[in-house]
């Protein structure tokens, strides 16, 4: 992706930037990148529809949550774009080098080790995932890919279903916190923004793997780069797995298998930027006892498909960057494996529609930015939803939709930062309505402020709000244990952040202390209730006020700009988050999501170089999760914390890397939920080649 280009030439420094009117830069309409012998040059990475264009000299990253560290980079913490030395709020990356160095086979596996994010697996290789931010679940987040909105509104148990292998991205973006000024409403707690790659020469790729359980992963992929602005890539991969779970009868019901294709093209020249996607994800999964408890052999079919194409204009001082997308999700979930005479599958589509225009540009006070979203999502479904008008026919059965639902969501982005030499000001609002709540429009504001103290420190502060719609699962699944409301009022939060940053000479640190204030937070609770089937009676409600206190600290080490004349040591890191939950008296209440939150996290990691091209790397993760879930016997039983120890050792060469990664390297027994044990030690060895 990078070729680094020296040129020999004087160096002419300017100390102090402006974004001013009457600044030499504002003049001239363009950007300016003055100073740098050696550069990278990323192009087009996208946010909410925001491309990103940077010129970066680019350090080794940390992993253990660090923050960004490039420095006069455009990220995506406010919905204009500034710098990093001019954001008022930390978006954290994992960027390539972290990815590449990670005994992962998956974004979820991935984002175990981002100390702010909860990862709850419910099977191998991310086969259905929640992930969550500060105490929430997967609802309350915004999953994106190259800056589009992926979330199905039907269930967000399924956002993870990407149609790119985990080879090749680029780096992830997590923004925690309310993000309804850059990604939108639907981002509550936070968003997480998949930024894929296309090489800047003509290559080629593939790699292949296998290991425990009868795992087998595959991949290729290959891009074409014209000198005339063009490049177009394609890619396919197959991954597959046994499964290390049996049902009562005997047979393995935890198998995994996924196909997924992805094409994506740019175009680029000195006016403007295009950039397109497309792709699918096919996935089929043993479910064992991931939704009831009293069911071991479910099953489910995912059908995912994406496009979207978004542009922007490079020259002027006015900066307009449209985007249009359309997501479509097919679900099939059976309560009984094979067995539609034993009950009937559940068959759900959605139809995702988006446009959005996002601007921005400068004048004497600061950078001003607007922009409009309209989002149109579209169910029908064989028991989710509203009886339709014209029932439509089930591809492949025999069956019709008969029920489903559609809504609207309209919102207005209005944004202002005021950036000064050592200070920014990024204030805010966000103008929602939707056209299945029954409210007016509602308001969303928020404010970041950040002081830079000398090179090394910078302070930060900010408040902001946000609501989210309540998914369709949650306002019409009545099957299986499960009683819905449709009547679910929309879930808001507001959030007070604070901390401090330290970057200088190898060593990065940060702390953050937060402030989440609940309202109408929507979960599914149990007060032991039984259906008539006498399976747990699960009962989907508005719970009332929760508040969450927590707070996050980090410590990241560049050994080898630390210690140079050793090379052995290459990087070190730990991190740590607590949350502190007050909630509504729930005595007697057993909760799926609010209650059960991770009041510890700790994660740590430690690379080596042990001979030449050949790395060695550790991960450790620790979590205590609060909260109970009721098992098998109908008893209540609590969590118990668990740490977990990961290592991956490889050898790269020029055109071909080997690797041994292991999972649980000690088989610690433990469970994300309830009643779904996770694998024991987990073995994959395989190669990759680039050309």
């Amino acid at each position: 992706m990078y070729k680094p280009k020296n040129q020999k030439r004087s160096v002419l420094k300017f100390k102090r930037f402006s974004n001013h009117g009457y600044s030499l830069f504002a003049v001239l309409g363009k950007e300016v990148l003055i100073g740098v012998l050696s550069v990278a040059t990323l192009q087009n990475a996208t946010a909410k529809g925001i491309s990103v264009k940077t010129e970066k000299a680019e350090t080794d990253s940390t992993f253990a949550n660090r923050g960004v560290l490039m420095q006069e980079v455009n990220v995506t913490g406010t919905r204009a774009p500034l710098t990093v030395s001019q954001q008022a709020r930390m978006v954290t990356v994992l960027s390539r080098e972290d990815i590449q160095a990670a005994p992962v086979q998956s974004v979820n596996d991935l984002l175990k080790y981002a100390v702010g994010v909860d990862v709850r697996q419910k099977g191998p290789i991310g086969a259905l995932t929640d992930v969550s931010i500060r105490g929430g679940n997967s609802e309350q987040i915004t999953i994106l890919l190259n800056g589009i909105n992926i979330c199905d509104a039907q269930t967000g148990h399924n956002s993870f279903d990407f149609p790119v292998d985990i080879s090749e991205i680029e780096r992830i973006e997590v923004l925690e916190g309310p993000a309804a000024r850059v990604y939108g409403t639907s981002s509550l707690l936070g968003a997480i923004n998949i930024v894929t790659r296309t090489p800047q020469k003509t290559s080629l790729s593939a790699h292949v793997e296998g290991g425990s359980y009868g795992y087998l992963s595959a991949g290729v992929r290959g891009n074409i780069a014209s000198k005339d602005h063009w490049n177009n890539q394609l890619s396919a991969s197959y991954t597959r797995s046994d499964g290390y779970l049996r049902n009562k009868a005997g047979s393995l019901n935890a198998d995994y298998r996924t196909a997924k294709a992805f094409y994506q093209g740019n175009y680029t020249d000195e006016n403007m930027a295009v950039r397109w996607h497309a792709g699918m994800s096919l996935k089929d999964f043993g479910s064992n006892t991931f939704y009831s408890a009293k069911y071991d052999d479910q099953f489910e079919h995912t059908f995912k498909t994406f496009t979207a194409i978004q542009a922007e204009n490079l020259r002027g001082r006015f900066h307009i960057r449209p985007s249009i997308y359309w997501n479509r999700n097919m679900d099939r979930f059976e309560l009984f494996r094979g067995a539609a005479n034993k009950y009937p599958f559940n068959y759900h589509r959605t139809d995702i529609y988006g446009v959005n225009l996002n601007a921005y540009f400068d004048w004497n006070l600061g950078r001003t930015a607007f922009a409009a979203e309209l989002r149109n999502e579209d169910l029908v479904s064989g028991n989710l939803g509203e009886p339709l008008s014209r029932p439509k026919h089930i591809h492949g059965t025999d069956r019709d939709y008969t029920v489903g639902l559609n809504r609207t969501n309209i919102q207005f982005v209005l944004e202002h930062n005021i950036i000064l030499d050592r200070f920014t000001l990024s204030a805010g609002l966000t103008a929602v309505k939707n056209s299945q709540a029954d409210m007016p429009m509602h308001v969303y504001p928020g404010v970041d402020a950040s002081y830079r103290i000398g090179d090394a420190w910078k302070l930060y502060a900010s408040y902001n709000s946000s609501l989210r719609m309540p998914s369709f699962t949650e306002l019409f699944y009545s099957v299986g244990g499960h009683k819905a409301d449709k009547h679910l009022r929309p879930e808001e939060l507001s959030a007070f952040e604070a901390g401090v940053k330290y970057d200088n000479k190898g060593v990065t640190a940060k702390a953050s202390l937060y402030w989440n204030n609940h309202k109408n937070l929507i979960d599914w609770i149990s007060d032991g209730t039984l259906d008539t089937n006498g399976a747990v009676l699960w009962k989907s409600v508005n719970f009332g006020k929760i508040k969450h206190f927590g707070t996050e600290a980090s410590l990241d080490f560049d050994l080898y700009q630390l210690l140079p004349s050793q090379k052995f040591f290459k990087k070190f890191g730990v991190a740590y988050s607590y949350i502190h939950q007050k909630k509504v008296d729930n005595q007697g209440y057993v909760s799926k999501y609010a209650l059960e939150y991770l009041k510890n996290k700790f994660v740590s990691n430690l690379q080596l170089n042990l001979w030449r091209n050949l790395d060695l790397g550790f991960y450790y993760r620790f979590q205590h999760r609060m909260g109970n879930y009721i098992d098998t016997n109908n008893q209540l039983q609590r969590y118990k914390s668990y740490g977990v120890v990961d290592s991956r050792m490889s050898w790269k060469a020029s055109t071909w890397t080997a690797y041994v990664e292991a999972n649980n390297l000690f088989g610690a027994h433990y469970v994300d939920y309830g009643n779904v044990p996770q694998p024991g030690a987990w073995v994959v060895a395989g190669v990759s080649l680039n050309l």
